[in-house]
């Protein structure tokens, strides 16, 4: 997990391997940067901290890993702590003690500082709009995003725009391209084959290295692709029918690629829980060609068709309603439709048993899904 240092001195954080060499008793320690923001630190203009990866340590107690995926997830967008806490049966104040305790921030602050984060890598490396950059990273209107981003860089986002480095910029012939940062080391090559493997037909593709899906958003198609970049980031593709939220697209496919955990606890995410968890079943009960062709039926009679894309990718995969009458798996579609089961605010023991007291759920398949949308 990265550990920045900021100077008391200068009031400014960096991250590891800054060229700065401070006195040790003028330092002190964050896991996060968003902690150090909110001890009053800004980013150092040498090092920009903010264009790395910052993971949570997985070590932390259960209740505060739980909201924070509901935070990446977007859960403090438009809403307050309070929401936040009724979601996992606490109240607000008990969350903003516990994280303060444990990660130095307030929920409300952490989220404030991955938007704003992701809002600065947007200035730099893409040419969007000044107002689409703000919703994209999940702002609620322009003046809250011009506010914020002067607190936490301490300049207006027209002023970052014109700042940035001219090697930031990544130029692409359609879509939007990001980076997706992380902690070294990491082995696209092996993430990229797991995904070949439990790929589901028409919606998933790995070619030459490069993962590619669909995604519906909202009810209109898009693509992602996801492949090698540099030696601490992936490179991501995007294109969307529009920008609002990319933050939260952003997040899904980081998680996708294994990118939120640590390097020791590295592992293929999901991009949508259910339909691991319907890949999952049906190669627990199925070979693997007649799985493969259950699968390819599935997505061809219940999903969107989303034409012309090549790669083999043919639609977005069906909703949990849609596919709530299938013989197969119908009992655990109509489970997650009537949100009996929910993958995102609970414990690895509890959505493991929820899935497991389905009909046609084997234990091995749920802990299956649990090990992938963790």
């Amino acid at each position: 997990m990265t550990t920045f240092s900021a100077v008391r001195t200068t009031g400014i954080y960096c991250r590891p391997g800054c060229g700065a060499k401070p006195l040790a008793e003028n330092v002190r320690t964050f896991s996060l940067a968003a902690a150090a923001e909110a001890a009053g630190y800004r980013a150092c203009l040498r090092c920009r901290p903010y264009r790395v990866a910052q993971t949570v340590s997985d070590e932390l107690p259960e209740l505060v890993c739980r909201a924070v995926q509901l935070i990446i997830a977007g859960v403090l967008d438009g809403s307050g702590e309070e929401a936040l806490g009724a979601q996992l049966g606490f109240s607000a104040r008990h969350l903003r003690r516990i994280f303060f305790e444990h990660l130095g921030v307030t929920p409300d602050q952490f989220a404030r500082s991955r938007r704003a984060h992701f809002a600065r890598r947007l200035l730099d490396d893409s040419d969007l709009k000044i107002a689409d950059v703000a919703f994209a990273a999940g702002f609620g209107s322009l003046r809250q995003f011009n506010r914020e981003m002067r607190e936490i860089f301490r300049a207006s986002p027209r002023e970052l725009r014109d700042g940035r480095r001219r090697s930031d910029r990544l130029v692409a012939d359609g879509g939007l391209v990001l980076r997706l940062p992380y902690d070294p080391p990491y082995d696209w090559d092996a993430t990229a084959t797991f995904l070949a493997a439990h790929a589901i037909p028409g919606v998933e593709s790995v070619e030459d290295g490069v993962y590619r899906r669909t995604v519906s958003i909202d009810g209109d198609p898009g693509l992602l692709e996801i492949g090698p970049g540099g030696d601490d980031h992936l490179l991501l593709k995007a294109h969307l029918p529009y920008w609002e939220g990319v933050i939260h697209i952003v997040d899904r496919a980081a998680r996708l690629a294994g990118l939120h955990f640590r390097p020791a606890r590295r592992g293929p995410g999901a991009w949508g829980p259910f339909e691991v968890a319907v890949g999952a079943v049906v190669r627990d009960q199925l070979a693997e060609q007649e799985a493969y062709a259950v699968l390819r039926k599935l997505v061809e009679v219940h999903g969107m068709p989303v034409p012309g894309l090549g790669h083999g990718l043919t639609h977005a995969f069906p909703s949990a309603e849609a596919l709530a009458g299938d013989e197969l798996i119908g009992p655990l579609a109509q489970e997650v439709a009537a949100g009996n089961i929910r993958f995102e605010g609970q414990s690895t023991e509890l959505l493991i048993r929820s899935l497991a007291e389905v009909p046609g759920v084997s234990v091995a398949a749920a802990c299956q899904v649990a090990l992938r949308v963790r």
